[in-house]
């Protein structure tokens, strides 16, 4: 008897899946995470992220909520938090009701708090559960299997299995695949088999050499390549290019000269992936935000939680300076980590970036600079007795910020507390930073070149303290080797610091001209060369893009003794930023990001098995 077809809601994104997937692929990735994660197969798998799902609930406080309260495990935030709560404004503050940089408004407010996505039915759930553990075994099956099969067949479903978000599920079989394949003689290979060869390879940390492409070139210099999937695949494939591969650089520029004229006739799903190629790359695109099956079910509970935390801070009435950008900066950390283990440490860095964005906005909206000393100060002592002189609003959102710190300290098992001193010193560093360049802003002073420029704000935009932060959340694969490592500024974080630097200024850097502002490395770079402000845009993303080989000379370096699984969070890291200033600053422009966030957390769509 034929089977009735039956239909569940879940979520999508309207960004590109890759056409190589096979209905069963998609079906599995549908039904991967709705009812339940899978377990990752890899060393993120750890107690702590056990724990922190254990009986449905993270520990955290938050998750036990009451009208109007919020009840902190913490002791001593509980004590401070009845203190604030109870003790009025002394004083009506003006510049409570300005803002100078017109920032929008959150879009989502309180909406996460009690939204509830439509649900299945408990044989719906079933039904998907045991077609998902079906598909599964199928697909480890075919990673087996896959030996007998071609390269160009073994190399697709790695690719498949990594577009859908899916690799973290068969982690050793795609690793010994990879190992084999690394061996291949790809001589006889074509052009685009070849050009997923080298990066896929590339991208999982293989230094495989660039003289695989010459023999795609004629006598003339000119690849020999017409067909718009083997452009594509080589323009992605050179984008993992480092300093001094010639061969990478003309890929590039011929590639992409041919791409941006075929697309004026292309439509379709080819048509879209090569306009979102030629506006960032695929190395170095976010995986989930092109996901179109993004079906977890544990971004709810995490939203809720963070929304219960932010809203404890009070934003929108004791500081509506800043930005209110809580789901962003969720949506923002999800391109760090998507895996369903690593739900602690998501929480974690959602929350500080939502910190550093208060202390950004504070220092450059809100603070006198002689406030911005003071609150400099405060910080450095991380003593809340220091802060009777500041203004309320600044009093105020340090202790919550200290209290938060307390309570990412209690989540964290007792040998892993160590971590903590590290990200304090971080903070600490952060606000140094910010309280220099108020005083740059003050003085109107221009750093002469671009070089001295950084040597300030490669900290400011908070890369260096968020790489830590994404370190302190996740399990013992996270050493105090690691937390060491990325305070020594290693050159993988430093080339992160610049990309972001660079790429904020490109895009922020006419809203900024219209209040008072620290000066940008753009007018660092006219003020060096002479040049004028269109000139000095160019050769900033040029810059950019130089700075993206450094940071791929760092991805393929052998010497890192840091496991995979770490340096990816900085990789990923680096990532967000090119698409979360892409074409705009998406961030602080929140309705950029509107659509893609409904997409993967509120619509739903029907499937069909």
């Amino acid at each position: 008897m034929a089977r009735r077809k039956r239909k569940c809601t879940t979520r999508t994104s309207p960004s590109y899946v890759p056409r190589v997937q096979s209905l069963e692929m998609q079906s599995m990735a549908m039904a991967t995470f709705f009812p339940k994660p899978l377990q990752c197969k890899r060393s993120c798998n750890h107690a702590a992220s056990a724990s922190w799902w254990k009986a449905q609930r993270p520990s955290i406080s938050w998750w036990r909520q009451r009208p109007h309260t919020v009840l902190l495990r913490c002791p001593q935030a509980q004590q401070h938090l009845a203190a604030e709560g109870s003790r009025d404004l002394v004083q009506v503050d003006d510049r409570l009701g300005q803002n100078p940089c017109n920032f929008q408004p959150s879009i989502w407010g309180d909406f996460f708090l009690s939204y509830s996505n439509p649900a299945a039915s408990s044989e719906q759930l079933k039904c998907i559960t045991e077609r998902a553990d079906k598909l599964k075994e199928e697909v480890e099956k075919m990673l087996a299997s896959s030996v007998t099969s071609s390269l160009r067949k073994r190399l697709q479903l790695i690719d498949t299995l990594e577009r859908l978000c899916l690799d973290h599920l068969f982690e050793e079989g795609i690793n010994a695949t990879l190992i084999e394949v690394n061996n291949a003689n790809v001589n006889g290979c074509d052009l685009r088999t070849t050009a997923l060869w080298f990066y896929l390879l590339r991208k999982h940390g293989y230094r495989v050499s660039p003289d695989v492409f010459v023999r795609f070139k004629d006598e003339e210099g000119c690849f020999l390549a017409k067909d718009p999937m083997d452009l594509l695949s080589l323009y992605n494939a050179a984008n993992l290019g480092t300093h001094g591969e010639t061969i990478l650089d003309e890929a590039i520029l011929f590639t992409r000269t041919r791409l941006e004229t075929a697309l004026l006739s292309l439509e379709g799903s080819l048509g879209q992936e090569i306009k979102s190629a030629l506006e960032i790359p695929l190395p170095r695109r976010v995986r989930i935000y092109d996901s179109k099956y993004y079906i977890h079910t544990y971004e709810k509970n995490e939203l809720k939680i963070i929304t219960r935390w932010w809203k404890d801070l009070e934003i929108e009435s004791r500081l509506p300076f800043a930005r209110d950008r809580l789901v962003e900066c969720y949506f923002w950390i999800l391109g760090v980590y998507y895996e369903p283990c690593y739900s602690r440490a998501r929480i974690i860095l959602t929350m500080m970036i939502a910190i550093a964005t208060i202390f950004d906005d504070m220092f450059d909206s809100y603070g006198t600079s002689e406030e911005c000393e003071l609150l400099t100060k405060c910080i450095e002592r991380w003593d809340r007795k220091a802060a009777e002189d500041l203004p309320e609003c600044m009093k105020f959102a340090f202790g919550k910020i200290l209290d938060s710190y307390q309570i990412i300290d209690h989540e964290l098992a007792q040998e892993e507390k160590y971590r903590m001193p590290y990200l304090k010193n971080f903070i600490i560093d952060l606000v140094r930073g910010y309280n220099s360049e108020v005083k740059m802003r003050e003085d109107g002073y221009v750093p002469k070149s671009v070089e001295e420029h950084l040597q300030v704000s490669l900290r400011t935009g908070a890369c260096h303290m968020l790489s830590c932060a994404s370190f302190v959340g996740m399990g013992s694969i996270a050493t105090k080797d690691a937390f060491d490592w990325v305070s020594s500024m290693p050159k993988m974080v430093k080339a992160l610091c610049i990309i972001l630097r660079l790429l904020d200024d490109l895009q922020t850097y006419e809203r900024e001209r219209l209040t008072p502002h620290v000066a940008s490395t753009i007018e660092s770079y006219m003020k060096e060369h002479s040049v004028s402000f269109e000139m000095a845009c160019e050769k900033i993303k040029e810059l950019k893009e130089e700075t993206w080989k450094d940071f791929n000379g760092e991805w393929l370096n052998a010497d890192n003794a840091l496991p995979r699984q770490v340096l990816e969070r900085i990789f990923n890291l680096t990532r967000t930023m090119e698409f979360i200033y892409n074409l705009d600053d998406n961030f602080s422009n929140c309705q950029n990001l509107k659509d893609i966030i409904n997409s993967l957390f509120v619509e739903p769509f029907t499937i069909t098995f």
